[in-house]
């Protein structure tokens, strides 16, 4: 028997080092999926890779239940396919901590109660946004175009460069230099 990982991250932008800590000692092959864990099995490709690895007796080895799914829904739904195919799970943290072969409640909590905590935090999130706009703070990244910037993006423009020569003159993306341009058009 042996335990193939899966690490699960959303976005690119995302690290999955911690996960990786967890798994890589006692994993004998790791896949890693920076995909939503939204999506069904058959949309994830890491997991058919690691699925199609799995051999009998094998386990697909998680650090938390949540990684196999970020809603209860769709959690349930790997699940089931997963236990429907045969394969074992095994959750290292958590309160589904241990190794499944079938559904069970404390799976089923874990996984709802991993939805809950999403909600919460996207809650909180909204709630810190909104606060901080009526304080008069805006969120997000800092404008790469300052007043310096901007003139040199305009003249550049009424001087009839193109947008990619203004982009790499100016030293920022081709569209903050069609952001800059619309912004300019419409004031």
């Amino acid at each position: 028997m042996a335990l193939i990982g899966l690490v699960r991250v959303s976005t690119d932008k995302q690290k999955t080092r911690r996960q990786h800590d967890a798994l890589d000692p006692i994993c004998l092959k790791v896949f890693e999926e920076k995909i939503s864990g939204k999506l069904a099995t058959d949309d994830r490709p890491a997991l058919l890779e690691a699925l199609s690895y799995i051999r009998d007796g094998d386990m697909l080895t998680v650090q938390e239940v949540d990684r196999l799914g970020r809603n209860l829904l769709e959690g349930l739904i790997v699940l089931n396919d997963l236990f429907q195919r045969g394969i074992a799970v095994k959750v290292l943290e958590g309160i589904a901590a241990g190794e499944h072969t079938e559904r069970s409640l404390i799976l089923d909590l874990a996984l709802a109660l991993s939805e809950d905590r999403r909600r919460d935090i996207v809650r909180k999130t909204k709630d810190g946004l909104e606060a901080a706009r009526r304080r008069g703070r805006v969120g997000g990244r800092r404008p790469v175009v300052d007043d310096d910037k901007r003139a040199a993006i305009l003249a550049r423009r009424q001087r009839g460069e193109s947008i990619r020569t203004i982009a790499a003159g100016v030293k920022v993306s081709i569209g903050v230099v069609h952001k800059t341009l619309a912004d300019a058009k419409d004031s």
